[in-house]
């Protein structure tokens, strides 16, 4: 009995005292955070998509107050978490820039003939690792299972005919879907611009033609009659640059695959 009451009493003052002694290094190690810190992180979506360049909504609020990152780089957010921001802070608040996610690809089941017939798993992913490039001719197009429209939020991407699609208008740039494409044919650009290349295909245009009716043929047309000398063809691919782009058109008009499109 009395060996009980002994072993009863001794763990009772062992976790006394470890109850003091981490109460003690609470204090001694306490680091104090900034209250905006947690402000603005209560004022953020919460997607934790990365889209702002930080780990997360916690590492992009830490950033804003302690790092001087800018107010605007949370796309999910928008202009309301630019305001709450700015008012936090006590500053001027920045310009919410839009961004979209866009598809490079446009040819769907009609523009390129398959080379197979796919039996597993449902996931884009899943065909990449088990067939190595998909079942389209084309290996640098849409794989069309619909990896990216799982993961996106905001349900701004459907499937339809093999081929995926953004909605513009419930788009937020949050990237959840760059991160899901195993084709990496999906990016991150500025909303403004409506001319967009749909197209990621690296091979030579008679080549390009026969995997997809809708490939760019790096004919150059589009390079030739940019009033801007915006365009230019690299790695047998057209490219866009956005900092001289008007956004006329002119390009898509062009375009003898119609690869080029305005939204």
């Amino acid at each position: 009995m009395n060996t009980i009451i002994i072993a009863i009493s001794s763990v009772t003052i062992l976790g006394a005292i470890a109850a003091a002694l981490l109460a003690i290094a609470s204090k001694v190690m306490h680091v104090a955070v900034d209250e905006r810190i947690t402000r603005i992180q209560e004022s953020l979506p919460g997607s934790n998509c990365g889209a702002c360049g930080f780990p997360g909504c916690a590492g992009y609020a830490d950033a804003v107050v302690n790092g001087g990152a800018k107010s605007n780089l949370c796309t999910p957010g928008g202009a309301a978490v630019v305001t709450a921001i700015s008012e936090i802070l006590g500053i001027q608040g920045e310009a919410a820039v839009k961004k979209l996610a866009v598809i490079h690809c446009c040819g769907d089941n009609e523009t390129h003939p398959k080379k197979m017939t796919y039996q597993g798993i449902e996931t884009c992913y899943a065909m990449v690792n088990s067939t190595y490039a998909g079942e389209s001719a084309c290996a640098y197009g849409c794989l069309g299972h619909g990896d990216c429209k799982k993961v996106c939020p905001e349900d701004a991407i459907f499937v339809e005919n093999g081929l995926a699609y953004i909605l513009a208008k419930h788009c937020t740039g949050c990237g959840m879907c760059v991160k899901a494409c195993p084709n990496n044919i999906i990016t991150i650009e500025d909303g403004l611009f409506r001319t967009r290349i749909l197209c990621s295909s690296l091979e030579k245009g008679a080549a390009a033609r026969k995997r997809c009716s809708h490939a760019c043929l790096a004919c150059s047309r589009c390079v030739k009659e940019c009033p801007k000398e915006a365009v230019v063809v690299e790695n047998n691919l057209a490219k866009i640059n956005y900092e001289k782009c008007i956004d006329c058109g002119h390009c898509a008009t062009v375009c003898p695959t119609k690869c080029i499109q305005v939204a």
